[in-house]
């Protein structure tokens, strides 16, 4: 595929990463307080990128996509790891899809998905003890802020106290959604009409299970604290 180079903003993650913690007030988060949630694969490279600036501790917020009955490839709505589930309302009512197959398919993808990703990562250890604390959901991008609403959701059921959310670049008109439900978004490239990843970085290269097993690794002495 070509891109289009003058849509490029970052060169790789790494320095998309630099640019976000540029955007972050580092003295305004405390470590006895304050906890960095990765949201993805790529997520977690910049959540534990900022958790090590802002030397905080890391965990990642495991979501899962459900998808529609027509088209398997069109995300309908988002399960969080504590079967939240965020529905995206005008694709459901445009296909007419049940509210039953979305529930069934979250409750499938739960014991099948995430669960197994719980037991991968924390050894089964459910993401807890955000009682009180101030949340920083971070992402590579942000493409519909379903994802990201999702976490926001979870966080809340797990008794956050405040939510900020981190990314690099996002939509203008998800801005304005996201905005509405939390504390403060920190994110360096704002954009209007919003295209894919891909368009934004010169490099992106997929990031592993293994990686994230590593910065998991890395951080669980830090986890729960």
């Amino acid at each position: 595929m070509s891109i289009d180079t003058s849509s490029i903003l970052f060169q790789n993650r790494e320095e998309a990463a630099v640019q976000l913690i540029k955007e972050l007030p580092q003295n305004f988060f405390l470590q006895e307080n304050s906890i960095v949630l990765g949201l993805s694969e790529g997520g977690a490279y910049f959540a534990n990128y900022l958790a090590r600036e802002l030397m905080l501790p890391m965990d990642i917020l495991l979501t899962e996509p459900i998808y529609s009955l027509i088209n398997p490839k069109l995300t309908i709505a988002m399960l969080g790891e504590t079967e939240e589930v965020v529905i995206h309302k005008a694709l459901v009512e445009a296909f007419d899809i049940p509210k039953d197959y979305i529930y069934n398919e979250a409750h499938s993808k739960y014991d099948n998905e995430i669960l197994a990703h719980i037991q991968k990562y924390r050894n089964g250890k459910k993401l807890e003890n955000l009682e009180g604390k101030y949340v920083i959901l971070v992402d590579e991008c942000t493409e519909t802020g379903l994802t990201m609403m999702t976490a926001v959701k979870t966080v809340i059921s797990l008794g956050a106290k405040n939510i900020f959310i981190a990314v690099p670049v996002l939509d203008n008109f998800v801005y304005e959604n996201l905005v509405t439900i939390c504390d403060n978004i920190f994110c360096p490239h704002k954009i209007n009409d919003y295209v894919s990843i891909e368009y934004y970085y010169e490099e992106l290269e997929p990031f592993s299970f293994e990686e994230i097993t590593k910065i998991m690794n890395k951080n669980k002495n830090k986890i729960g604290k």
